[in-house]
């Protein structure tokens, strides 16, 4: 029997990448729900819907009653990736993150616990573990929650609340985490996308502080691979970090992407460094190649290049 998957902010930017994935390496049944904020790929959703094995609910997951109408059937699998995700967002204003990153995933938990799915996956963030140090060792699963700012404190909080629910009730649930992704579909506000647009543009580019905060870059192809073996074979109750094992530095991703693109390093310009900036992120991604045998098909390099390839072709067709 054919397996039903629910896809909650499913034409965001990594939620729209794992539909795709999931249409080309899988035979499955897709629900996807998205509310269509700015950050979602619209027109790309209308295009995947007309897929006979997709179908579409322009619904948000604060609304409950929303929800429960799309539990005509039962789902072999929720996978949670609707959420507020702009740090700098979240600093202005936190309640829309609060909603969505809070009482989105406890609405999805409700419903796991109604029995309308055989298991959840909550897609979580590294941002969760704090900051690091540029001496210490990578966050394992096992690192401590310190987040640093509203929207990571949002992603930690309901984590929590889905590890209480496995802990208190038995729900299956399981978290995932990733670092930085990057790729195609991109809002253009996320740090690759903006820098590959202003770089096009030869607009100045604007860099916190001295631009020495480090990422750990994941291609969202690879994430999506990773999504896929932990939904099929990951342990319920069980937290499984998502690295790309690419520590850069933000200047240094510029510096490669002006390189790319051929333009000069004149266009950057260091500013005020963010509230709260953490210094670096980076996991380690060990459980989840020993447990599950996930490998990485792509190298920073080359994923870059997809990336940057992706985004001049979408610039040149908004511009023809």
């Amino acid at each position: 029997m054919t397996k039903e998957i629910l896809i909650t902010g499913g034409a965001g930017f990594i939620g729209i990448n794992f539909v795709h994935y999931l249409l080309k390496t899988s035979d499955y049944y897709l629900t996807v729900v998205d509310s269509l904020t700015y950050a979602s790929n619209i027109t790309e959703m209308e295009d995947v819907a007309k897929n006979e094995r997709v179908r579409f609910f322009p619904y948000d997951v604060t609304d409950y009653d929303q929800l429960l109408s799309v539990m005509d059937r039962e789902y072999d699998t929720f996978v949670h990736f609707a959420a507020e995700s702009h740090v700098d967002n979240s600093i202005i204003d936190a309640e829309p993150f609060i909603y969505t990153n809070i009482i989105g995933t406890f609405h999805l938990i409700k419903l796991l616990q109604r029995g309308y799915a055989k298991r959840m996956i909550q897609i979580s963030t590294d941002e969760v573990y704090g900051s690091l140090e540029e001496c210490e060792l990578p966050f394992t699963e096992k690192s401590q929650i310190t987040p640093n700012n509203p929207y990571s404190a949002t992603k930690a909080s309901s984590d929590l609340l889905a590890l209480s629910y496995y802990h208190t009730h038995n729900l299956p649930i399981i978290i995932t985490r990733c670092s930085n992704n990057y790729g195609p579909f991109q809002n253009s506000e996320k740090f690759i996308p903006k820098i590959i647009q202003r770089t096009l543009n030869s607009k100045e580019i604007p860099i916190y502080g001295d631009g020495k905060q480090i990422r750990d870059w994941l291609f969202v192809e690879d994430h999506c691979h990773a999504v896929k073996l932990v939904m099929e074979k990951g342990r319920e109750g069980q937290v499984y970090n998502i690295g790309g094992g690419n520590e850069k530095t933000n200047i240094e991703v510029v510096t490669q992407i002006i390189q790319m693109l051929s333009r000069s390093e004149e266009l950057i310009h260091f500013i005020e460094d963010r509230k709260g900036h953490d210094r670096r992120y980076a996991i380690n991604s060990e459980k989840l190649r020993n447990e599950l045998g996930w490998t990485q098909m792509y190298t920073f390099e080359e994923g870059l290049r997809k990336t940057v390839d992706w985004y001049v072709k979408q610039y040149s067709r908004e511009i023809s």
